[in-house]
This record gives C-alpha cells, structure tokens and sequence, in this order.
C-alpha cells in the first residue's frame, strides 16, 4: 500500500471533497474534517476504539455522510524522526481500512500534537482534567488535519 504525498491526497480529491483527519491512539481515534475549501480542520468526535471492524465502520459512515474524499493520519514518528512500533501500527491500520474503503491515504507528522493542544487547554482555556479528556484526541486529530491543510495552502501559494 502507497501512503502518497499531501499534494497528491489533494490531486486525488474531486471538486468540494473534505479531508479527514484521525488522531490514532491506542484506545481512542479523534476525528476531524476540512471544510470543503480544504482551509479549516474542525473537530468532529472521538471513538472509543473496539474492534477494527466497527471501528471502520463508523469512519466509513462519516466519510460518506461528509463526501471525504482522502484521510490524513497523524503519524507518531520518535522526537529524533525515526519510525517506532506507534508507527507500523498506524501503517498497519491504513492498510486493512484500505481494504475495506480504498481511498487514498496521507500522513502528517503528529509529534506533540497532543501535547500542544492539552498545553492550549491548561493555559488558554482553563480547563478541567476530565473535560480535557473528552476532547483532547478529537482536538489533535484538528491540529494535526490543520498542519496538512496548511502546509499544502503554502505548496499551493509557492508553486
């Protein structure tokens, strides 16, 4: 399976698709969306992780609802760049949900994403542990979508 490049995710889309983003933990998947412009990632839920099956399921079901046409996957790769068990893991969950629903697939790099945005919710918002909790992966799953999209808006605007 070829995960591809942001810039040919997005020559794969058809005009007014959204992408997905997905926050892949090991007991939860945060979700997030583009809008249709493909400028602004906003959180969308969490799933609590089951098994594989139900769990792409219930992705498949919001690809469809929301005309998704490719997923972004936050790739844990270590702080010195290398690829860890995290990352075959994730490399392992595009292949079988590939082959349930073939899409095309990129990744970004997720390193401290989660961090930053419980960083954002301690100092900026104040808030308390267990609201963090239910919405700390869908938020990363929005950080990590906005770093596709704007990287690729900057590969747009300097091409």
């Amino acid at each position: 399976m070829t995960i591809l490049d942001l810039k040919d995710v997005k020559n794969s889309l058809n005009r007014h698709q959204r992408l997905m983003g997905l926050d892949l933990g090991s007991k939860t998947i945060g979700i997030a969306l583009s809008d249709t412009l493909l400028s602004v990632a906003s959180p969308v839920e969490t799933i609590r992780r089951t098994k594989f099956t139900k769990d792409a399921n219930r992705l498949i079901d919001l690809v469809e609802e929301h005309d998704v046409g490719a997923l972004i996957l936050g790739m844990p790769y270590n702080m010195d760049g290398t690829e860890g068990p995290r990352c075959q893991s994730t490399r392992d969950f595009a292949i079988n949900f590939k082959n349930l629903r073939d899409m095309p697939i990129g990744i970004w790099d997720e390193r401290l994403s989660t961090s930053a945005v419980e960083r954002m919710l301690v100092t900026d918002v104040d808030m308390t542990r267990a609201r963090r909790a239910e919405v700390i992966d869908k938020l990363a799953a929005t950080y990590i979508l906005q770093g596709a999209l704007d990287a690729l808006s900057y590969q747009a605007n300097n091409t």
